[in-house]
């Protein structure tokens, strides 16, 4: 047939692939890459964290935070209590799974003799660590659901702002990968920070430190760096970036890693969309950043910036 598939409507034979072949020169790419990267006794089995593990994982730890709202369709609140404890046994024990093969893929390419017992014991601290602060990560989101709902004059019901808006989820899988983040599991946290970034559009690192009362309104384009730090009550809007200005280098020519390179920004400040701030830089308490406004120095409390005002004072 003209199309390539066999006349009776099969497709055509696996040799036509050239499938031997194309395996071969797989291979020799992997084996090329683990030999330049030092990975040539790489174990028989996969090691790393799961992506789509995880993605369950935090879709149960959401439920279990707000069952009666992101669990499921048949819940009654009678069983809520059975529901939640059911669901975090098992979300919390399959994060177990996920920390141990962290903590031994680290072990490996840092050449860290591995003691299984004592590995055991690390990962199942960091999952009490991480349990136990589950209620008060869940009056911080109320908190934060509530400035949504009182940040937006299109919000009709906090209900609606848990279930619709993406700023909502993204600060909810954000203060899950913080905690993550801070608990000594980097892998585990940046993985949960980019399955909110692919579903909203909202990319915060997960070694931000937020306070409360955070709202992202729209939120799509908004960039948050690994250093920013953000006060209590601040609100941002869509395409915002709180980023690095520059990146130093070691001697090497290599980038310098963990240094402060994101904007400090302090309680009660609204920045509007297109904003970008950049740097080790403070933007103080009760300050207002306009519309598409570059910003690289430091901002006074109370300060308001638009583009017209930087034009003619000069203020950042």
């Amino acid at each position: 047939m003209s199309d390539g598939f066999n006349i009776d409507g099969t497709p055509p034979s696996v040799a036509n692939w050239e499938l031997d072949k194309i395996v071969w020169e797989l291979r020799t790419a992997r084996n090329e890459w683990r030999k330049q990267t030092g990975r040539a006794r790489e174990p028989g089995l996969r090691e790393l964290p799961s992506r789509e593990v995880l993605q369950g994982i935090v879709k149960d730890l959401c439920g279990a935070l707000f069952p009666m709202r992101l669990g499921p369709q048949e819940l009654r609140q009678e069983s809520e209590d059975y529901y939640v404890g059911h669901t975090l046994d098992c979300a919390l024990s399959e994060l177990l799974r996920q920390v141990l093969l962290e903590l031994n893929y680290f072990s490996r390419i840092h050449n860290i003799p591995v003691d299984e017992k004592s590995r055991k014991q690390q990962a199942i601290h960091i999952i009490r660590e991480f349990a136990t602060s589950l209620p008060e990560l869940r009056r911080t989101l109320d908190v934060d659901i509530q400035a949504a709902y009182a940040g937006d004059p299109a919000a009709r019901s906090v209900d609606e702002v848990l279930l619709c808006y993406p700023g909502v989820q993204a600060i909810i899988y954000h203060r899950l990968a913080h905690k993550l983040y801070r608990l000594e599991v980097p892998l585990l946290a940046r993985i949960v920070a980019e399955i909110a970034h692919s579903q909203t559009g909202i990319d915060i690192h997960p070694g931000a430190q937020i306070g409360r009362g955070f709202f992202i309104d729209h939120g799509t384009g908004v960039v948050i760096g690994e250093t920013a730090v953000i006060g209590e009550r601040v609100r941002i809007y869509q395409a915002v970036t709180l980023g690095a200005k520059s990146f130093p280098t070691d001697e090497n020519g290599n980038l310098q890693k963990n240094l402060p390179r994101h904007p400090i920004v302090e309680d009660d400040v609204v920045i509007y969309a297109g904003a970008t701030v950049l740097g080790r830089i403070t933007i103080g308490r009760g300050s207002v950043v306009g519309g598409n406004v570059w910003v690289t120095k430091d901002v006074p409390p109370g300060t308001v910036i638009t583009q017209a005002n930087i034009r003619q004072d000069g203020v950042v």
